[in-house]
C-alpha cells in the first residue's frame, strides 16, 4: 500500500498532483499540509501533528468528510512530518510519496529530506516530489525515469558512498567512491528517458531536476 504524505511546506500556486494518486493510496497531511493538499487537488484521509497550522474553516469541513485527526503536543521530540512517517508505516505502508517537503524554511527542508535515512524506511521506497524535482536516498538501486537533458546529482550521504555506478547519464561511474563532502556528483546529466545508479555500501542522495527549471 502506497500513502501520499503532504509536509506542511512550500507549493506553486498552480502545482497540481493530483494526477498522481491512485486508488487505494492513503493521503495523510502533517498539520498544515492539509491546505497545501486541498490546493494540490487532493482528499487527506487523515490529518496528524500537533493542529497549530490547520485554519479551523478546513479542520471543520474536513472533519465533516469523515477524515481523521490524530492531535500531539506542541512541545514533542518528532516533527508532524515524521509522526505522518510512522502512522503511514504502522498502517501497512511500503511505499511513501512526499509532496510540499521543501520550501522557504530550510531547516523543515533539509529535516524532511533526511527523513528519507529513516532506518524504518529502509525497505520501503520513497521520494521526495516536487513540481520540477525528485528526490530519492538510495540504499542499493535505483531507476530514474525523466527526460534528456535532466540534471541529476549524486551525494553521499553521512558517509563515503562506495562502488556507485551509473548507466544513462553523461558522466559515468564505474565502481568509484563519491566522498561525503567534495560535490562530484552534482549536476550530472541524463542521456535518455532512464538512467540507473547503484552502490555497495552507504548511502545516496540522488536529486533530479527537470531540464526545463535546471
Amino acid at each position: 500500500m502506497r500513502a501520499i504524505i503532504v509536509a506542511n511546506g512550500y507549493a506553486e500556486e498552480d502545482e497540481r498532483h493530483d494526477s498522481l494518486a491512485r486508488p487505494g493510496d492513503l493521503i495523510i497531511a502533517a498539520d498544515g499540509g492539509s491546505v497545501l493538499a486541498r490546493q494540490m487537488g487532493l482528499e487527506p484521509q487523515a490529518v496528524i501533528g500537533d493542529m497549530d497550522s490547520l485554519p479551523s474553516e478546513l479542520r471543520d469541513e474536513l472533519q465533516g468528510r469523515g477524515c481523521l485527526f490524530l492531535r500531539y503536543p506542541v512541545r514533542k521530540d518528532e516533527t508532524d512530518t515524521e509522526l505522518a512517517v510512522r502512522y503511514a508505516l504502522k498502517q501497512g505502508a511500503d511505499e511513501l510519496l512526499f509532496l510540499g517537503a521543501t520550501g522557504h524554511r530550510l531547516d523543515h527542508a533539509l529535516a524532511n529530506i533526511l527523513l528519507l535515512g529513516m532506518p524504518e524506511l529502509a525497505g520501503v521506497k520513497a521520494r521526495i516530489v516536487t513540481r520540477d524535482a525528485e528526490i530519492w536516498l538510495v540504499r542499493d538501486s535505483l531507476e530514474i525515469d525523466g527526460q534528456p537533458g535532466d540534471i541529476v546529482t549524486l551525494l553521499p550521504l553521512g558517509q563515503d558512498a562506495i562502488g556507485v555506478s551509473t548507466e544513462g547519464l553523461e558522466y559515468a561511474l564505474h565502481d568509484d567512491k563519491l566522498r561525503f563532502g567534495p560535490a562530484r556528483g552534482v549536476s550530472n546529466v541524463m542521456l535518455s528517458t532512464q538512467a540507473h545508479v547503484s552502490l555497495r555500501q552507504g548511502l545516496l542522495l540522488v536529486l533530479r531536476v527537470a531540464k526545463t527549471s535546471a
